[in-house]
């Protein structure tokens, strides 16, 4: 079992990016051109690296290597963007990894690439990357190329000796359970629980209860083996329950206009262990969208873009204006879900300015309503 701590560091130790190894200070997945450049570097590493692993860490300064860390993304739905962009895609996943010296909200991302025989390219084209393009890396760029892909092998042996100087140790993971437990969720009545006497989650989060039921709030889960944050949020509220061989949780959101809120259920996640060392995640999606009056959400929908445009001419606020302008993430988000084919774009388009209020909270709604609708659906 890898510790992906230890495996980020042991490529941040590597020389520099190749064609098995990538690193990126964000990715940004909100636009078009973000969307672009991270498939393009998957197919890059992906027809260069055929016959192994081929690795994406994401929150690293370009330049000297420095963790600077990044939010915490859901991959969930991240498949089904590379899925429907590349031909032959390859199978990925996108783990958080938690570092000691990171604000608790922040993580680096790493991105693994499956071996894949078979060449990628594009399907279809997005933003100046047309279809059928092919790409590889050459040093540390991801260039276009045309005809017959030349597959390289090399890497194997140096990849191979990257992951097994990563392997696991009991030593790491008693030092990971007592992070959690007494340093960094020592006030939020942590828990662990063993699986086949070889796997350790741990979990803590605030209790609350919304009409007779029971919610966590401020979650953090971490499967502490492999060091991989399994859910993070500083605002949605999650249910937990497990057995001697699964673990599972949903995710719910609380959704409302006119501070009316209810909790929709969202995800539900399930990590299924087996006797012979290994895990799986199964993930089922459960959200059905609130549906409002119309009239009423057009009216609510035009009155947001009139607060927009007074953010915009930074003009002041009232407070009940102040108040409103933090749910608004949220609001264009049941706009969209309801048929509002514009909010999203207008939502997006909101992010300096969200992101540059004064009080956190606004550009931290954005982000969990943003996280929400990249679960829902990727539509490219």
């Amino acid at each position: 079992m890898i510790n992906k701590r230890l495996l980020i560091k042991n490529l941040l130790a590597h020389n520099d990016e190749s064609s098995f190894y990538d690193k990126k200070r964000q990715l940004n997945l909100h636009s078009r051109e973000g969307k672009a450049k991270f498939l393009k570097h998957i197919c890059a590493l992906s027809n260069s690296n055929p016959a192994n692993n081929s690795y994406i860490v994401v929150g690293v300064e370009d330049h000297d290597n420095a963790i600077t860390g990044d939010d915490f993304f859901d991959d969930s739905r991240i498949q089904n963007l590379v899925n429907a962009f590349l031909e032959n895609p390859p199978q990925i996943q996108y783990e958080n990894v938690p570092f000691p010296n990171l604000p608790k909200d922040k993580v680096i991302g790493l991105v693994t690439i499956r071996p894949n025989a078979r060449k990628s390219f594009f399907r279809k084209g997005i933003h100046t990357i047309p279809a059928n393009s092919v790409f590889v890396r050459r040093g540390s760029n991801s260039v276009p190329v045309e005809g017959e892909v030349e597959r390289h092998y090399e890497n194997a042996e140096t990849v191979i000796g990257i992951e097994n100087s990563s392997r696991n140790s009991i030593e790491y993971t008693l030092d990971g359970v007592i992070d959690f437990m007494n340093f960094r969720h020592k006030d939020m009545s942590p828990k662990y629980k063993v699986f086949k006497e070889l796997f350790v989650i741990c979990w803590a989060g605030t209790r609350r209860k919304v009409r007779e039921q029971t919610f966590l709030s401020r979650v953090d889960i971490e499967l502490i083996n492999e060091q991989v944050k399994l859910f993070y949020s500083a605002q949605d509220d999650v249910t937990i329950t497990y057995d001697n061989d699964s673990f599972t949780i949903i995710e719910y959101v609380p959704l409302g206009l006119n501070d009316k809120t209810s909790y929709y259920p969202l995800e539900k996640q399930t990590l299924h262990f087996f006797d012979n060392g290994y895990y799986k995640i199964d993930r089922e999606m459960l959200f059905q969208p609130p549906e409002f009056n119309r009239r009423m959400l057009f009216h609510i929908y035009n009155s947001n873009l009139a607060l927009l445009a007074k953010l915009n001419k930074d003009l002041s606020l009232t407070e009940r204006e102040k108040k409103d302008l933090e749910n608004l993430p949220s609001t264009l988000m049941i706009c969209h879900l309801n048929g509002f084919d514009d909010a999203k774009q207008k939502l997006i388009d909101a992010k300096s300015l969200l992101k540059s209020y004064p009080k956190p909270i606004v550009y931290l709604s954005f982000k969990e309503a943003m996280r929400i609708l990249r679960k829902v659906k990727y539509d490219g």
